[in-house]
């Protein structure tokens, strides 16, 4: 398994902000949705997401730190039985408590159910108002027949490997050790006859339909964790999560740029050069006047406070820039043609001082 750093590309003193910023990055460089069929893609999407949910999270990059990835298998995270019959350090804690605390009790070893992920397009307008979707997709659910045990009838057998109890006890010179018994996994019951349903698994395959509630201000590749409405997990296990991926759709007008937007708005020449007042749309439907000074240049920029996206954390409104683009007629009447060509002719250097500054640099680089 590699390195988690190494995967998101951060050194080991990174901050918090520094790993957030490189996940988001990849997750949304390796998404499926965006590298359809491509297997190397989706094996490093998993691969990020792994490494971010042990770094971003202060416990387990601590134990990351310490143990590396052995922080994480099975054996210590689950209490499994390892090298010489012996549990994990969570048995060996449980061990100990007992020995001298005179007792304690066992902890559920079910295992948790998966996570899963759901890429989820948004409009623009939706991400600037906030809505609320339905989203479907499939997932193993518990089986309603057996409730999740596994039995059909729901019918359970105490287990005989360890009486019921879930444990196993294990000595090493003077001292013993519990771990989890390997025939009823913790349980202390076991499966006679396998549900018809399930077929002893406990869960099974349904369509799904879960309500997201989509925040104002949410970005392309912005995570929404639903807690608990991932897969079902083992009997006695809780669910996995949900997260669902923001993917904005591009607009028609507006272009983004994290909490601002940016547009194109086409004017006449004349209004460029006369000056005169415009109105252009905003993105909450409404109209705003902007004023275009007299001798606006193509390309020019404006800025409207406050008209841009809502901060998803920090509250208040990004800017609109709107960017102009001056339209020059491509099509004139005889009487307009002439009427220009007046205008031309009254015309000097000091109505367009670039074109006169470029003639003259001109004449400079072509003397001798």
């Amino acid at each position: 398994m590699p390195d988690f750093y190494e995967v998101l590309g951060v050194d080991r003193g990174a901050d918090a902000q520094t790993i957030k910023s490189a996940y988001r990055r990849l997750a949304k460089q390796h998404h499926p949705d965006r590298n359809p069929g491509d297997s190397n893609a989706e094996q490093a999407f998993k691969d990020v997401n792994r490494a971010y949910e042990v770094l971003k999270d202060p416990e387990r990059r601590n134990a990351y730190d310490q143990m590396g990835h052995a922080a994480f298998e099975e054996g210590l995270q689950a209490g499994a039985a390892g090298p010489g019959g012996f549990g994990g350090f969570g048995d060996i804690f449980d061990s100990i408590f007992r020995d001298f605390m005179g007792g304690g009790r066992r902890t559920s070893r079910s295992a948790r159910g998966a996570d899963l992920q759901y890429a989820l397009a948004v409009t623009l307008e939706e991400a600037y108002r906030g809505a609320s979707k339905t989203i479907q997709f499939s997932a193993e659910e518990t089986c309603e027949r057996c409730g999740g045990s596994g039995a059909e009838g729901n019918r359970l057998a105490t287990c005989s490997t360890c009486n019921g109890s879930g444990e196993m006890s294990a000595r090493r010179g003077m001292m013993i050790f519990q771990q989890t018994c390997p025939s009823c996994r913790g349980r202390g019951q076991v499966i006679e006859v396998p549900c018809n349903a399930c077929h002893g698994g406990g869960r099974v395959r349904r369509s799904r339909s879960v309500d997201v509630k989509i925040p104002p201000g949410v970005d392309d590749g912005t995570r929404l964790r639903l807690t608990g409405k991932g897969e079902a997990g083992a009997p006695g296990g809780r669910s996995g999560d949900l997260y669902v991926f923001m993917e904005i759709e591009p607009h028609r007008l507006f272009e983004r740029d994290r909490e601002h937007l940016q547009m194109i708005v086409p004017i006449p020449f004349e209004t460029a050069a006369l000056g005169a007042e415009v109105v252009v749309p905003s993105l909450d439907g409404g109209r705003v006047k902007l004023a275009i000074p007299a001798g606006a240049q193509n390309g020019q920029k404006f800025r409207l406070r406050g008209k841009g996206m809502p901060r998803l954390q920090h509250g208040g409104h990004g800017d609109l820039y709107v960017q102009i683009s001056v339209e020059v007629p491509s099509r004139l009447t005889r009487q307009q043609k002439q009427a220009l060509e007046a205008l031309a002719g009254d015309m000097t250097a000091r109505n367009y001082p670039a074109i006169a500054e470029f003639e003259a640099a001109v004449r400079r680089s072509s003397a001798p």
